[in-house]
């Protein structure tokens, strides 16, 4: 049976929204488009590259559940003595074209792929290259038996030398334990597509990660949606919220959420502490690279939410009390002095 007679989500071939996502954009938004990209005075990058915690083998065997933040979306998580990868772009640039101009804003990665441990299971919200890269995939399939994605998805995998058995495809709505740990793929609002014409011939996802004493949530990419406050319902509360705060834009917020929305969405899925993501990697959209960081933090501080934005490769460990020490420096503040999106200087440390 082919991934499209399996799920309710598609029709003539593609997969669809609950809630329409992408406004085709007017001759208007291309013209001021064109009109940013020309003379933005946003620091689109970093003054200099980001800095990086390296990602040590004892914190890697330590037992502890824990959540360890690669840039952008690429995440590990170990949890009951198991190791987690999310969406690991790991690679140097999010572009089928490898020597593309769009790098990575660290020079390297907390740990190289060949350092990781066994992975016992890489999960991916969808196709995009900046959450699906051919050479981490290639590098990483040595390393795991085990791949969950949604419907689809599994195509790139098998055509990259993944065994059949090594991945297993799931709708919304399916739930599946492996190795002790409980995923449940779930509604996002996004779109998927690594060419001109295979636009959303693949799901796209959020998923629910939970242990027996554990809960987490991955938002994936997508726009702020009613299918957040139905996961909190659902699945929730969650310890931790991993969601999607960047490359944004108020003409596509249809497909990725302001952070102003990331926080409300937060709120919906009853997160208790929330983790930011899709930023801090490569650039994607006209925002300053901080603006994401700088905004949700201002948005959480208003509602009261917890949040927690380390720096690339430190260890968030969970299940630690009020009174242990978190990554919670605003280290994203010193990176820059130069003008934001709003044209005005802002100096900061």
């Amino acid at each position: 049976m082919s991934e499209w007679n399996r799920s309710r989500r598609a029709k003539n071939g593609k997969f669809l929204n609950e809630i329409p996502a992408m406004n085709k954009l007017t001759a208007r938004d291309v013209f001021s488009l064109l009109r940013e990209m020309m003379s933005s005075r946003t620091l689109r990058k970093p003054a200099r590259p980001l800095p990086v915690v390296p990602l040590g083998q004892e914190a890697l065997r330590d037992g502890q559940d824990k959540v360890v933040w690669f840039g952008h979306s690429a995440g590990l998580l170990q949890l009951d003595g198991k190791t987690i990868l999310i969406d690991p772009m790991l690679g140097r640039s999010p572009s089928p074209i490898p020597f593309g101009r769009n790098r990575r804003y660290s020079v390297g990665l907390p740990i190289s792929i060949d350092e990781l441990p066994r992975v016992d299971i890489v999960v991916l919200s969808h196709d995009h290259y900046d959450h699906l890269d051919s050479g981490s995939i290639r590098k990483l399939i040595p390393k795991t038996d085990l791949f969950l994605v949604p419907l689809g998805v599994g195509k790139r995998l098998r055509k990259r030398g993944a065994a059949a058995d090594a991945v297993i495809e799931m709708d919304w709505g399916d739930e599946r334990e492996a190795k002790g740990i409980r995923f449940a793929c779930a509604p996002a609002r996004h779109f998927s597509g690594r060419g001109l014409f295979d636009r959303d011939s693949t799901l796209w996802c959020s998923w629910i990660i939970k242990t027996e004493s554990r809960s987490l949530f991955y938002s994936g990419d997508g726009g702020y949606g009613p299918h957040f406050k139905r996961i909190g319902e659902q699945h929730g509360p969650f310890d931790l919220a991993i969601m999607e705060c960047g490359q944004y834009d108020e003409r596509w917020h249809g497909v990725h959420m302001l952070p102003e929305e990331t926080v409300q969405a937060f709120l919906d899925v009853k997160g208790e502490e929330l983790l930011p993501v899709h930023w801090g990697g490569f650039t994607l959209a006209l925002h300053a690279w901080n603006d994401p960081a700088a905004r949700v933090s201002a948005e959480a501080e208003k509602r009261g939410v917890t949040i927690r934005i380390p720096r690339i490769g430190e260890v968030v460990y969970l299940g630690r009390g009020a009174e242990e020490p978190h990554p919670d420096s605003p280290w994203w503040k010193s990176q820059t002095n130069r003008p934001l999106n709003n044209g005005n200087v802002v100096q900061f440390g």
